[in-house]
């Protein structure tokens, strides 16, 4: 019987951060660093436990998103790298089907250079990083969400009520 997916128990998700942060090309504590992809996975894995996204992959995002920044500003291409990346180390340091690569890596190119998806779990991947936008004085917007509760989120912070 094949694997339908692959689950968090899986990945030893402890190593893989070594590994991924031992290699960011940027000061650990800058904007898009680790202390931001874990704010990313922790806003993920709420949104996901009432969206019915895919764990592992929002938990993947977080890590591999940002990890290939060259800068802090203007970096159209690094959700690709990021994506490159996730692929190099895939089979080696964690193993996931091929379902789940494909949102991943969709979810990695596209996160700064598409709004909205229909794919729960990209649209989750995709709010947990919006979400952590305080982090460089932008205040989330419900209108660029995809999940239901990334939008109360959003209308929470930026303190408007749902419509």
């Amino acid at each position: 019987m094949r694997k339908m997916s692959c689950v968090e128990e899986d990945i030893d998700f402890e190593k893989l951060w070594g590994i991924v942060t031992s290699q960011f090309p940027l000061d650990v504590h800058s904007d898009h660093g680790p202390d931001h992809w874990k704010r990313v996975e922790q806003n993920g894995l709420m949104i996901a436990s009432s969206s019915g996204a895919d764990a592992v992959v929002v938990r993947l995002f977080a890590l591999f998103h940002d990890s290939k920044r060259e800068n802090e500003f203007s970096d159209p291409d690094h959700g690709r790298r990021g994506a490159a990346y996730a692929r190099e180390l895939r089979g080696t340091y964690f193993q996931i089907t091929d379902e789940q690569f494909e949102l991943l890596e969709f979810a990695c190119t596209w996160h700064t250079k598409t709004t909205h998806s229909y794919n729960s779990t990209i649209g989750t991947c995709w709010d947990a990083d919006r979400l952590d936008l305080g982090r460089v004085g932008i205040i989330p917007d419900a209108k660029y969400m995809n999940t239901d509760l990334g939008r109360q989120l959003a209308n929470k912070i930026s303190g408007e009520r749902m419509p």
